[in-house]
């Protein structure tokens, strides 16, 4: 039996949204899912069985990050990054593509590699595509991503071509270099907001033959409406018998709209973040804890939430952890955040299998408010 497979279950009848299983070498993963971000492999703050009780199947590592620290030679002596963090379900690195986005004052790109000046010491660090393959390997991960460029939000269209082309010719050094059998190599789609690009991205990786395909390049500065629009004129040209990742996005909403056009797979620092920050997501709405209206407030987060910081803890009690600076605080409120988003594409996937799904995702987005958000590099 091959050791990725993906089943298409069933797709909604008024909308794109698909119901799948994909078979991986460490579990199952029920699609749309949602990814949790564990940066420097760890969901920061939260253990692996805080994941599993609120329903996480999957979480992602950072390439960029665990080859600085600490080293990939030393988590592949360690077990690979399964036993070097405990977690036996399925894993996703990515490739360090986006930080050649975000840390852009910091490396230099060529057609070979980019360089990068360490954001920990100065020293340099050259991530190439065989490169970016060969610690991936190392780290182990279920699910591998080719090395891509993003570019900016805004940028002219000779620029993001040049970017989608590069992209391009990376990704069959990715592919013609990797090894391992047991992971899985998505390609990236780029192309920024132009549809022309989305298109040459996607027609050129496709001949690369990939298990999987992610949209890429997206929530990097671009407004929701250009980012819906990118998925209208981008999803259309991926298989239907593979995984589609939307990569880095994250806000709630955003979720429900691209599952409504095809979208499986998703990711993104936010709900941890947020979680660090006082902000939690729930079922009426965000609730920023630090406001003195929760002083006294002896209801519970969210009173639709099964997690701990729902069903043992009071809203004041949350407050006063952030007010005194109590690292549970955090904790709490970043495991509600996961749970939260577990729910919602839990609800997703049961509204597909009953043809419902735009009516699920009407009744959510009247519930939230909207969040201006977008991806970010912070560690999660």
């Amino acid at each position: 039996m091959p050791a990725f497979q993906f089943h298409l279950d069933h797709q909604d009848q008024h909308t794109a949204a698909r119901l799948g299983r994909w078979v991986t070498p460490h579990g199952v993963v029920d699609t749309p899912a949602f990814m949790p971000v564990g940066t420097q492999a760890s969901v920061k703050g939260l253990t692996p069985e805080q994941l599993k009780r609120v329903g996480v199947q999957k979480v992602l590592a950072n390439t960029y990050h665990l080859a600085l620290r600490p080293g990939p030679e030393l988590v592949a002596d360690l077990g690979g990054l399964h036993g070097f963090m405990s977690w036996d379900g399925p894993i996703l690195t990515d490739s360090g593509g986006f930080q050649v986005f975000s840390l852009a004052t910091l490396r230099k790109l060529s057609e070979q590699q980019v360089v990068f000046k360490s954001h920990l010491d100065g020293s340099m660090f050259e991530l190439s595509p065989e490169r970016a393959m060969r610690i991936q390997e190392l780290l182990g991960a279920d699910c591998i991503m080719c090395l891509d460029e993003c570019p900016p939000a805004n940028v002219e269209h000779a620029q993001v071509l040049s970017a989608v082309d590069l992209t391009t010719r990376w990704a069959r050094r990715c592919r013609d270099s990797h090894q391992r059998a047991d992971q899985a190599l998505f390609g990236i789609v780029q192309g920024g907001t132009f549809p022309d690009l989305r298109e040459r991205s996607a027609k050129a990786l496709l001949e690369l033959d990939f298990p999987g395909y992610a949209v890429g390049g997206l929530s990097v500065g671009e407004s929701p409406a250009q980012m819906y629009a990118t998925l209208d004129v981008t999803v259309p040209f991926l298989p239907t018998d593979r995984p589609r990742y939307l990569m880095g996005v994250g806000r709630p909403e955003d979720l429900l709209e691209a599952v409504s056009r095809g979208i499986d797979l998703f990711d993104c620092v936010m709900p941890t973040r947020n979680g660090r920050n006082a902000m939690a997501f729930t079922s009426v709405g965000k609730v920023r804890l630090r406001n003195e209206q929760y002083k006294r407030d002896e209801s519970p987060l969210d009173a639709e939430c099964e997690c701990p910081a729902c069903t043992q803890f009071t809203k004041a009690y949350l407050r006063h952890l952030f007010a005194v600076k109590e690292m549970l605080g955090p904790v709490l409120v970043s495991l509600h955040n996961i749970a939260f988003y577990q729910r919602l594409l839990k609800g997703m996937r049961e509204a597909i299998r009953e043809n419902r799904a735009a009516e699920y995702r009407a009744e959510q987005l009247a519930r939230m408010n909207p969040i201006s958000e977008s991806r970010s590099d912070s560690a999660a």
